[in-house]
């Protein structure tokens, strides 16, 4: 490889690696979180265009770390025993450049998959409505929404999903395997998954469908003579911010005497609407949030209210609660001491930014960390309630995928599960300990005389089904709430 295009590929690849100048001062691509919930924070210009000139004025030294990978390039280019295309090789480099930190946050989108992605997310309103993450190299499921198909169909957090109508989705990154799980609303698609605490895996079939819009709901509970508000944020949208000061100012008129604000199962969503929301509630003398940038400078953010509300707040989490429902809650605890009722959260504590790359690709990198009040970091730990509580066991079921019937005198993982449900359900299946006795088949035969199917006494596809259908139900009306039941008692002690 002669000099001169040994030194213009390394102008290349060092140009593509920092992002086309132009494009990324024009664009300002920090437009907070992506539908895939990445938390972004916007610079100023003038700060963008000063980091900017930095690294121009880097790109000599730039250039000469990255001899190795020119060398590599030349030698692959003219020595491989196929044609290889500039493109395939430079879109690896970054690839490789990108997977080199072990980081799920920070990915890159070739042409190809950013073009199918934007059109996905103009059409982002049909779909299985489940917020996902890679963690730890595998698709994994973050929060499903609420009323979605997927939270419908069962799918839980922390599911790993193994394959999308059969194909195995190991050695995808996280869009490509998103692009496979999107469809139009109708369809259908089968997710093979994988459950912390389930044998073997899951076949979970879900009918694609509109994803619903709305991110606040309000209701007001009372309890020993006082009116407690009870406002639950499904995710944290461009609309969310003025849609909860809305709901709180009625609430407030109405008198309410303690607030439960609800972010279980919410994923996260724009940094600025938690900023906003926290504004109502933290005063100025105390930090909302702490946000570290690269060299490790912490910049601390206030509010402008002069007082807190002159009533009780708490917050309940659970494992699906991440991003900017960790800021919420944490801030809540250590700005103001109010409880935390629930399970440790999700733990996600870093923030990212999308970057062009001037030819229709992007990097989406993580650049910042936000910390509590008192910078403390829940990356990978995430936010642990002050109050712990569990919901009831039947909460915590799963579909029941069988064979061969279940039945009498066995023992068996699955059986538990269909104890658990049983006795969720109202039944008494005299035991949930996996034995299959006479109690338990007097139960499912108890269950499928209501559910007017065949009375076998046994547990078939079909009677597993309607078990299943049964606890969502039941789930989703919010039926034996003991952690909403919690809140509300620690608010009228």
């Amino acid at each position: 490889m002669n000099i001169r295009k040994r030194y213009l590929t390394l102008i290349l690849l060092v140009a593509i690696a920092l992002g086309g100048v132009g494009t990324y001062v024009g664009l300002s691509m920090f437009s907070g979180e992506t539908s895939l919930n990445n938390s972004g924070i916007a610079s100023s210009d003038r700060d963008l265009l000063t980091e900017l000139a930095d690294q121009q004025e880097n790109i000599e030294e730039n250039m000469g770390k990255m001899s190795k990978v020119v060398d590599a390039f030349s030698i692959i280019q003219e020595n491989y025993v196929e044609e290889v295309e500039d493109t395939q090789l430079i879109e690896g480099a970054i690839q490789g450049m990108l997977s080199s930190l072990e980081d799920p946050y920070s990915v890159y989108m070739d042409q190809e998959t950013m073009e199918k992605f934007n059109e996905q997310i103009e059409s982002s309103f049909e779909g299985i409505g489940a917020e996902v993450s890679m963690k730890e190299g595998s698709v994994t499921i973050v929060a499903p929404i609420k009323d979605s198909p997927a939270e419908e169909a069962g799918l839980k957090p922390n599911d790993q999903i193994l394959s999308v109508d059969g194909e195995s989705v190991e050695g995808l990154d996280l869009y490509e395997a998103v692009n496979k799980i999107r469809g139009e609303k109708g369809s259908t698609v089968v997710l093979e998954v994988n459950r912390p605490g389930v044998e073997d895996p899951l076949e979970i079939e879900i009918t694609r469908d509109s994803i619903p819009l709305e991110t606040v709901y309000a209701d007001t509970k009372e309890e020993n003579g006082k009116l407690i508000g009870v406002i639950e944020l499904t995710s944290f949208s461009e609309n969310t911010a003025s849609d909860f000061e809305k709901e709180l100012s009625q609430l407030e008129e109405q008198g309410i005497e303690g607030l439960v604000i609800d972010v279980r199962g919410n994923p996260g969503g724009l940094l600025p609407s938690v900023e906003e929301i926290l504004k109502n509630f933290i005063p100025k003398d105390t930090p909302y949030i702490q946000i570290e940038d690269p060299s490790g400078k912490k910049t601390r953010y206030f509010s402008n209210i002069e007082t807190a509300k002159d009533y009780p707040v708490v917050t309940l989490i659970n494992e699906g609660s991440a991003s900017a429902s960790e800021i919420l809650s944490a801030a809540l605890n250590e700005a103001l001491d109010y409880d935390i009722v629930g399970e440790t959260s999700f733990g996600k504590g870093t923030v990212q930014q999308t970057v062009s790359m001037g030819d229709g690709s992007t990097i989406k990198i993580t650049r910042f960390k936000w910390l509590t009040p008192d910078g403390n970091s829940i990356h990978e730990v995430g936010v642990e309630p002050t109050i712990e509580q569990k919901m009831p066991d039947y909460y915590y079921t799963n579909p029941v995928q069988v064979e061969e019937p279940l039945t009498l005198d066995q023992s068996d993982s699955k059986i538990e599960n269909v104890q658990i449900m049983l006795e969720g359900l109202g039944y008494e299946p005299g035991r949930t300990d996996g034995y299959f006795n006479e109690a338990t088949k007097s139960a499912v035969e108890a269950f499928q005389q209501d559910r007017e199917t065949e009375v076998t006494g046994e547990v078939d596809e079909k009677t597993a089904e309607l078990l299943q259908t049964a606890i969502i139900e039941k789930v989703q009306e919010g039926e034996d709430d003991l952690q909403l039941d919690k809140a509300i008692e620690t608010l009228t002690e």
